[in-house]
């Protein structure tokens, strides 16, 4: 398969209060490491929260953070981005005074493909978006990713085995 058009995978994970949750984005319609399909992921966007929501769960004086990962292994927890799994991860921190107003409010991706000089390659039929937050602030994370496929080549298979699964 040549290297096609920019297209979009959307996903969506429920925060489940305070306790990490994860979901699995199937790209067995894109990836066959056999016939040699992979796919690329260009961007990543990510939405904190419903369209609408505020940021609840607020204390007064308080700072907290709602964290996102994108991998391609299942995790049990947030992974640091030394773990060879982690393609994205990022945050957005918030911190309220002692009238529950938001004083900080920081939105920051720690990595992800766009950081990257050629995007991030993925041979895996599934990668997995999880989310983590201190305080039960928002009820979701959102994404999309930018993505090509393309027919893995010599250099593609040396560079997907040089730094991930």
């Amino acid at each position: 398969m040549a290297r096609s058009d920019s297209f979009f995978i959307r996903a969506l994970v429920a925060t489940n209060v305070v306790a990490y949750n994860e979901v699995p984005i199937d790209l067995g319609s894109y990836v066959n490491v056999l016939s040699k399909d992979i796919l690329r992921i260009h961007n990543i966007h990510v939405e904190y929260g419903a369209p609408g929501e505020n940021i609840g769960g607020l204390t007064p004086n308080v700072q907290s953070e709602v964290n996102f990962q994108l991998t391609t292994q299942s995790q049990g927890d947030l992974v640091p981005l030394s773990n060879r799994s982690v393609i994205a991860s990022g945050q957005l921190n918030f911190a309220c005074d002692a009238n529950l107003a938001l004083t900080v409010l920081d939105d920051n991706m720690n990595a992800g493909p766009q950081d990257w000089t050629n995007g991030y390659l993925i041979a895996v039929e599934s990668i997995f978006l999880g989310v983590d937050q201190g305080l039960a602030a928002l009820s979701q994370i959102s994404v999309i990713l930018e993505c090509t496929s393309e027919t893995m080549s010599q250099a593609a298979a040396m560079a997907l085995s040089l730094s991930q699964q």
